[in-house]
């Protein structure tokens, strides 16, 4: 079942054909990654929130006496607009002191996030579709996972308007430590799909600027009614320890000419300066 929207257009799938699959994460260091953490410098990586730990990218607390809203998050180096990412994650631990209580097991993925560098030192979050990641708690009551938050930014669910922040998907709720797979397809603005463990759960349509549950931004950096399709993917720090293993990417844009060798018959957005004659 999928929450936020139609089920049958979730549920089309792009074709994978062989799959040039792009790992994000070398399991080794964080080269290719910038970190921002709020009240922070973007590249002040306080603390060592962010950190690989026996090849696993990890979320850490350990050098913190108070969380105090320091949210953070960890932005890969490249922009994409249609792609497929898939990623394996899990909840450790306890809570940082002084986290909010709405955060506890709680993390996520930023899709469409603006550049690290736009962000202030005083920015909370980055401007962006927030694919929220949610642990179950002591009380064993429904907590899905999967679901759709919008710092910054509006959608269309059914094919309607809203400016409702936090939608929950239709996932199942994984307790404890477990390894959850979690997949979004990206189409641009048009649409994306959430997937758990297989299953689409949430998707949405329209990705556009707006609304508010973010602060400390340039004004500049959130043109409102303005369409959102491409951006920065970035992980999240939001005071509960977190682990992220598998990270990679399929780009789902580059050259359609069926006639060139760098032609992908899954791709669905054509971009010319992929194409070449050179076999």
């Amino acid at each position: 079942m999928v929450a936020g929207a139609e089920a049958a257009w979730a549920n089309e799938s792009v074709s994978l054909g062989s799959g040039d699959w792009i790992p994000l994460f070398n399991g080794r260091d964080l080269d290719d990654w910038t970190v921002k953490i709020r009240h922070h410098e973007p590249g002040d990586n306080h603390a060592r929130t962010f950190r690989v730990e026996d090849g696993l990218l990890t979320v850490s607390y350990d050098g913190y006496e108070d969380f105090d809203g320091k949210f953070g998050h960890l932005f890969h180096k490249d922009a994409f607009s249609h792609y497929r990412l898939r990623l394996e994650y899990r909840f450790i631990g306890s809570q940082a002191p002084g986290g909010q209580a709405w955060a506890r097991r709680n993390s996520g993925v930023m899709l469409h996030a603006q550049a690290p560098g736009t962000m202030p030192a005083a920015q909370d979050f980055p401007i962006s579709l927030e694919a929220q990641f949610l642990g179950g708690l002591d009380d064993r009551k429904p907590r899905p996972t999967g679901n759709l938050c919008t710092p910054g930014t509006n959608v269309h669910v059914n094919g309607e308007f809203t400016e409702q922040h936090c939608i929950a998907s239709s996932s199942p709720t994984f307790h404890g430590d477990q390894w959850v797979e979690f997949e979004a397809q990206v189409l641009g603005s048009d649409g994306i799909t959430h997937t758990i463990n297989g299953e689409a759960v949430m998707a949405y349509t329209g990705a556009s600027y707006g609304g508010g549950v973010v602060s400390g931004h340039r004004p500049e950096a959130k043109p409102d009614g303005e369409p959102l399709g491409e951006g920065f993917i970035a992980l999240q720090s939001e005071s509960h320890p977190i682990q992220f293993r598998n990270i990679r990417l399929l780009n789902l844009k580059g050259c359609m000419d069926p006639e060139d060798v760098r032609y992908r018959d899954y791709f669905v957005a054509h971009n010319p300066a992929d194409c070449t004659t050179v076999p």
